[in-house]
C-alpha cells in the first residue's frame, strides 16, 4: 500500500514518492501536460514541488509516463529519473502496469459484470472516439471488463479493468451500452457537472517498480468534496 502526504503549498496530493518515481492523485480539471489552452499543467506543478522540497538549483527532471483526460481524476505516475522513464514506458506499452477505474454511470448496465468488446475509431477534429460493435475501417479493438460495485439512487458505481488503452475508451464504450458517465456531455450524459468534471476516477495502479523491482499497489481516493463520490463509500 502507498503512503500519503499532502502538499498544501502546491495543492498536490502525493500518493507515493521515492528517488525514481512520484505518483499524484490528480484533481479533475488539471491537465497532465501542457496544451493549446496555455493552462499550467500538472507536470509543471510537480516540478515546482520537487524543486522546493529538495531545494534543487536549475531545472528539475520529470518524465510523463501516461495521461488522464482533463475532466477525470485519480492516479498519475511520473518518472523522476531518466533511468526510470523508459522502463515505466515499457510497463505501460506491454500492459504490465494494471489500471483500475471507478465510474459513476447513468442507467444500470444490463449485467452485473461483463466484458465489453468494441472497435474504436478516433476523430481528432472532434477529440472524440466512436465505439462500433463490428470492425470498421481504421478501427482498433477495445476491450474492458466492468462490475457493478454499488447501486446509488440514480446511478451505478462501476469498477473497470482495461485490457487495451484507447483514446476515451471507457467513456465511449460505456456510452455505447447506454450508460454514459455522470457529467460527460461529450458521450451522452444529459447535463454537465458544475466543475466541468466527469465521474471517472483512476482508482488503482499495480506495477513492479522499475528500479527496485518491488510490487506496488497504489490506491487513490475520489474527490472527497463531491457528494456523489461520497455516497460511493
Amino acid at each position: 500500500m502507498s503512503t500519503k502526504t499532502i502538499s498544501t503549498k502546491h495543492n498536490l496530493q502525493v500518493l507515493y514518492e521515492d528517488n525514481h518515481i512520484i505518483i499524484i492523485n490528480k484533481r479533475p480539471g488539471d491537465i497532465v501536460q501542457g496544451d493549446k489552452t496555455g493552462d499550467k499543467p500538472l507536470s509543471e506543478v510537480v516540478k515546482e514541488y520537487l524543486k522546493d522540497k529538495y531545494n534543487k538549483p536549475g531545472n528539475v527532471y520529470l518524465g510523463v509516463v501516461h495521461r488522464l483526460d482533463r475532466p477525470t481524476s485519480g492516479i498519475v505516475l511520473f518518472a523522476k529519473t531518466s533511468k526510470a522513464l523508459p522502463r515505466l514506458n515499457k510497463l505501460f506499452v506491454t500492459k504490465e502496469a494494471k489500471k483500475t477505474y471507478w465510474a459513476v454511470v447513468k442507467n444500470e448496465p444490463p449485467k452485473m459484470q461483463d466484458e465489453l468488446v468494441h472497435f474504436m475509431v478516433r476523430n481528432p477534429k472532434q477529440n472524440k472516439s466512436y465505439a462500433h460493435k463490428n470492425e470498421v475501417p481504421n478501427s482498433k479493438i477495445a476491450i474492458l471488463s466492468y462490475s457493478i460495485i454499488k447501486k446509488l439512487n440514480n446511478y451505478s458505481l462501476l469498477e473497470i479493468d482495461l485490457q487495451t488503452g484507447r483514446h476515451h475508451q471507457i467513456r465511449s464504450q460505456l456510452s455505447a451500452i447506454g450508460c454514459p458517465i455522470k457529467g460527460d456531455l461529450k458521450y451522452g450524459f444529459d447535463r454537465n457537472n458544475k466543475d466541468a468534471s466527469i465521474h471517472l476516477h483512476s482508482r488503482k495502479l499495480h506495477f513492479v517498480h522499475p528500479v527496485s523491482k518491488e510490487k506496488l499497489t497504489i490506491i487513490a481516493t475520489p474527490p472527497t468534496e463531491d457528494a456523489i463520490w461520497q455516497a460511493c463509500f
